[in-house]
């Protein structure tokens, strides 16, 4: 069933709900009293199917080469096992259905390497030396592992860096690319598309670069403004997919919501070129999506990148900080929402070396010394929304009041989730109303308690006929 058809929803439909109050209690079923009665100061949601939004690809995280080497060479084998089938099994985990892989190395790496690393002073301009021997070892075969437990899984990528002799460094940190070689890395896109597709994972997508207006100086990073970006995707990437027959679509910008105008600098000039515009949450805030989103609907927002961790503001609870976000970023618009790491270490590393103190956290807490794993609240949180919102699932209407934050989305079976956060510092009560079409009955009502800062996810779905 596409999303054009419907399902109506029977009245006895089948209400399921999800809570987590924090790191105390995190993603519990509870039962669902369907004749409960609201009292008069209970917050209502509307959600409105006939009220429909974007197409939803998925939520994922990445398999950086620190992930990968902890799940792949530290998890013994049924560990390993057991945490792939936690990440992306929609059955038995919580399905996680988008990656985006870095190209080549980036912060969160053991060493720094490219796909075409040459020795100082000397250049590959044919791409002689181009491997990807580096991904075969971990990140490639896990990634083909999730693609085989869940079929309908996206990879997206985006390099930190282009080759050290590619740029004006000589460095894979710091610099810009050269502008004579605008061809040449163009080619080592295609490449590295061509390459993974030999080896059974295509690429939905790729961005330019990770964090363009971000040049760090202890691990891998590259300059590039929004001219530049255009100049090379529009003369040169685009039209180099295009020759060698490549699908990839290309998602520009892939940095924090504080700078929309790099987005709309690369629509204006560009629009063509690109397929869509990539963000990330450290920085602004998600209305930016929609503000571009108005200006160019027929082009794609994905949210690339947000991490949990110790760096999250004092007085913003890690959960509810997690849980907030993702709901304003799919209400902006967004068809994806991944986070960071999917797996970092006790330390939240390995990093590059020379990094400092990380401040990120993954999904997977792996003890390298024992060789073990715990979920985290960022799985957790993440759980609200993967394990029911469905790749294909359409957002649709929900509303807001008070402190009570709201999202929902229809899957293509018919079900219905809302995602509840309650934002606030005191309980609260929630009626939320499926459907609340103008004209329509009511297809499904269920009252929650909703603890401070605590999060549910109710399901509703259509009842056997």
């Amino acid at each position: 069933m596409t999303h054009e058809q419907t399902t109506e929803l029977a009245v006895t439909a089948r209400i399921q709900e999800y809570v987590s109050t924090g790191p105390a209690e995190l993603f519990v079923e509870r039962a669902v009293d369907t004749e409960r009665t609201p009292t008069a100061g209970a917050t209502q949601v509307l959600v409105d199917t006939t009220d429909r939004h974007q197409t939803i690809d998925g939520f994922g995280a990445s398999f950086t080469d620190a992930s990968a080497y902890l799940v792949d060479r530290v998890l013994p084998e049924d560990a390993r096992e057991r945490a792939m089938t936690e990440l992306f099994c929609p059955a038995r985990g919580i399905g996680l259905s988008v990656v985006r892989n870095p190209m080549g190395s980036s912060d969160y790496s053991r060493t720094v390497y490219s796909y075409d690393d040459r020795p100082e002073g000397t250049t590959d301009p044919e791409l002689e030396h181009f491997s990807i021997d580096h991904d075969l070892e971990s990140i490639l075969p896990l990634t083909r592992w999730a693609l085989e437990l869940n079929p309908r899984l996206q990879v997206f990528a985006s390099p930190w860096s282009a080759p050290g002799w590619m740029k004006t460094t000589g460095s894979m940190v710091g610099g810009e690319l050269l502008p004579e070689l605008y061809p040449t890395y163009a080619q080592y896109f295609v490449r590295f598309v061509q390459a993974w597709a030999e080896r059974g994972v295509p690429i939905t997508a790729v961005s330019p670069q990770n964090e363009p207006l971000y040049v760090p100086e202890h691990y891998p990073g590259m300059g590039m403004t929004a001219l530049e970006q255009i100049d090379f995707v529009r003369e040169h990437l685009a039209p180099a997919f295009a020759a060698a027959g490549l699908t990839t679509k290309i998602m520009g910008y892939d940095h924090n919501w504080d700078r929309l105008d790099y987005a709309f600098d690369l629509l204006d000039e560009a629009a063509d070129a690109f397929d869509g515009i990539a963000w990330h949450w450290y920085d602004g805030r998600a209305v930016s999506q929609s503000r571009v989103g108005r200006d160019y609907p027929d082009k794609e927002i994905h949210f690339f990148e947000g991490s949990g961790g110790s760096w999250v503001p004092a007085f913003e609870p890690a959960f509810s900080y997690l849980m907030g976000n993702g709901i304003d970023i799919l209400r902006h618009g967004s068809r994806s929402m991944i986070l960071w790491n999917l797996a970092l270490d006790e330390n939240n590393g390995p990093t590059i070396p020379g990094f400092g103190d990380s401040t990120c956290r993954g999904l997977l807490r792996v003890d390298q010394g024992e060789r073990t794993y715990e979920l985290t609240l960022d799985y957790w949180g993440l759980a609200h929304f993967s394990r029911f919102i469905r790749p294909g699932a359409v957002r649709v209407g929900s509303s807001e009041a008070g402190p009570v934050r709201s999202v929902a989305a229809r899957n293509e079976d018919g079900s219905v989730v809302v995602v509840l956060l309650n934002d606030g510092d005191e309980p609260v009560e929630v009626e939320t109303v499926v459907d609340a079409s103008p004209g329509s009955d009511p297809v499904g009502r269920v009252v929650s308690s909703l603890g401070p800062r605590a999060a549910a996810t109710l399901v509703f779905s259509p009842a056997a006929r």
